[in-house]
């Protein structure tokens, strides 16, 4: 009587998994016989209640049993796979014959639009470019700059620290340090690239882009500052009659310090920028002579100037990638 159930259900079986066209309904069949309540299953689960003299003979007969089922089993899921495969070719077969779409050509990013045409302008001016590490020390980001122990940009919550130490530089005026340490006045530079800072919101980011410039001469004046950025920025707008001015401000680096504003077309200041004379301790950090020379330094937003000049009021979109954002920037190199 066993032995006609155990070949019933070997025959039910193998004549569903022959039928079987997709995976769903295999592992249906599957579950049914050798799954944990299935019918092979049941009959593993009664050898242990045969009689001693008997149980090895129908536990042969049953491992048998289930082997089998497994290979007919596998061989349908081959037959499967193989089926499956040959239909999703057969429906995502290529014309060859058809027209080329052609190729979408790039555009510049606006962020690098904004950057080149700051360079060129800097580059009217007599400013060379310069770069350095992001990764920098606490000495070249804030100690060589004249940043008293306690201030806040020290902070873990405003400064990415990697190690003891080390920092992911907040701004570019290290390269500034770095680069007077080993060449002496005249200098005259300009120091784009990203910086990082412990922010984020539809106006700042925690990566963005700055450009510094610094200008170290006999006899340079607050006077000589305000000519260059003033200038800078009539060029850059394209505003030959563009509103500047220069507020009282506070910076480590710099005394006297200011904070630059222009005047949109609203009748609104915006502020654009920070400067101010070098401080005789910073001087003092580039092995430079305070009483012999003075100069000048100051800092820009370039994605900031980028959403100026380009009229984007969210800093996020600069970074999302959108490609049909994108698009618009083409033709205005």
């Amino acid at each position: 009587m066993e032995q006609q159930q155990l070949a019933s259900v070997l025959e039910q079986g193998l004549a569903e998994l022959s039928s079987t066209i997709t995976m769903h309904d295999l592992e249906q069949i599957k579950a049914k016989y050798i799954g944990k309540s299935g019918l092979i299953s049941a009959f593993m689960q009664q050898i242990k209640s045969i009689a001693p003299e008997l149980r090895k003979d129908f536990g042969a007969r049953v491992n048998a049993l289930k082997n089998e089922f497994e290979a007919a089993l596998d061989k349908q899921k081959k037959h499967i796979i193989q089926a499956e495969m040959e239909r999703s070719l057969l429906n995502e077969t290529i014309d060859v014959t058809l027209s080329g779409r052609g190729q979408n050509l790039g555009t510049f990013h606006p962020v690098t639009l904004s950057l080149e045409r700051m360079v060129q302008i800097f580059n009217t001016l007599g400013f060379s470019v310069q770069d350095g590490p992001e990764i920098e020390t606490d000495y070249y980001n804030f100690q060589a700059l004249n940043f008293p122990d306690n201030h806040p940009a020290r902070a873990m919550q405003d400064t990415f620290f990697t190690e003891k130490l080390s920092v992911l530089r907040t701004h570019t005026s290290p390269i500034q340090i770095r680069f007077a340490e080993l060449n002496q006045p005249p200098i005259k530079i300009i120091a784009p690239g990203r910086v990082y800072r412990v922010d984020m919101d539809r106006t700042h980011s925690p990566m963005f882009h700055q450009l510094e410039g610094l200008w170290i001469d006999k006899d340079i004046s607050f006077a000589n500052l305000k000519g260059v950025l003033i200038q800078f920025l009539r060029t850059f707008f394209a505003k030959e009659d563009l509103q500047v001015r220069f507020r009282a401000s506070f910076f480590p680096f710099t005394e006297p310090s200011a904070e630059i504003d222009i005047m949109d077309d609203n009748g609104r200041w915006l502020e654009v920028a920070g400067c101010g004379m070098v401080h005789p301790n910073v001087l003092k950090s580039m092995k430079i002579d305070s009483e012999a020379y003075t100069g000048f330094a100051f800092g820009l937003g370039i994605d900031r100037f980028t959403m100026l000049r380009y009229n984007i009021n969210d800093l996020r979109l600069i970074f999302d990638n959108e490609l049909d954002f994108l698009e618009q920037f083409r033709g205005r190199e």
